[in-house]
């Protein structure tokens, strides 16, 4: 059986769970990781003391402690999401009238840029906002080529559209735009080649410039979108704050700090659900010290 086979049986099998057993064991699933020495939980030890330095030692192992908690109820919860119909996708979000802070910044003749940081489940936003408005995501595709199609079926069950990140997905997401329709960005992750260096909880992080790009071309504003995942398996809370409107800004690297102080304010809601697994500093600018002692490539985050 291939690695693709055993995964959609894994994400199948985990999508009959109830949710609050799926977090309950995701829970001792991230506990036990937790435990495990290796690059993984130095890279969550370095960013926590990079963005957090002002955080006494024990409050943030405790921070740790609970993100990998986080990690593992998204880990058990993935296969519920992408396998969700229509009535299990409405019961997992709490608060569905969050929709209508988007419904007043959307304008069926403008459309919407969506911003969802890696916080919660990012997934969830793309499927469950798809419900009431139309939904097209970029993605990176992933370097195991045999994901990418198993990656754009779930996402698209129930009618969302993914683009990967090429120049012929980028054109789609302008058509998408100029046709009033909402484009879904995963705006924290480190850009392969081309980038501006903007502060991040302080340091200075290379950071995707498209966001800000699309905003100031087409003169769409910017939400920011997430989901929060709520204790004992209630489900999730959705997150919608207009961006800064400094994100449309001439000055790019200007626009890439708002942007990314839009992200920290959002993490700051629920920083043990961010996903603090990845080197989001691995790349800096010339005569600043890299944070990260270990050598190794860095794995992009799953999007």
């Amino acid at each position: 059986m291939s690695r693709i086979a055993v995964l959609k049986f894994l994400l199948r099998a985990s999508s009959l769970l109830p949710l609050p057993l799926a977090h309950g064991l995701g829970a001792v699933v991230g506990s036990l990781l937790s435990q495990l020495p290796g690059q993984t939980r130095t890279t969550v030890r370095t960013n926590l003391r990079v963005c957090f330095p002002d955080m006494p030692e024990r409050d943030r192992r405790r921070l740790e402690r609970r993100s990998y908690r986080e990690l593992g109820k998204q880990m058990l919860e993935m296969g519920i999401i992408w396998h969700a119909d229509d009535r299990r996708l409405q019961r997992l979000v709490s608060n569905p009238d969050a929709m209508d802070a988007l419904d007043a910044l959307w304008d069926p003749q403008q459309g919407l840029l969506l911003a969802a940081p890696h916080l919660g489940n990012w997934e969830l936003c793309s499927l469950y906002l798809n419900r009431r408005f139309p939904i097209n995501n970029l993605y990176r595709p992933p370097r195991e080529k045999g994901l990418e199609p198993l990656l754009v079926e779930y996402r698209q069950h129930n009618g969302a559209k993914s683009y990967p990140a090429t120049p012929s997905g980028i054109r789609s997401l302008y058509k998408a735009l100029k046709a009033g329709e909402m484009v879904g960005i995963l705006p924290d992750q480190t850009p392969e080649q081309s980038g501006v260096f903007a502060p991040f909880f302080g340091q200075p992080a290379l950071t995707m410039t498209l966001l800000c790009q699309m905003a100031r071309k087409s003169g769409r504003p910017v939400a920011f979108v997430f989901s929060e995942r709520l204790p004992w398996g209630r489900g999730f809370r959705l997150h919608v704050r207009r961006g800064n409107d400094d994100v449309a800004s001439d000055d790019t690297e200007a626009a890439a700090a708002a942007m990314n102080r839009d992200i920290e304010a959002c993490v700051r809601q629920a920083p043990a659900q961010y996903q603090w697994t990845y080197r989001r500093f691995r790349k800096t600018p010339k005569g600043v010290r890299k944070p990260y002692k270990n050598k190794g490539k860095n794995k992009p985050i799953p999007k």
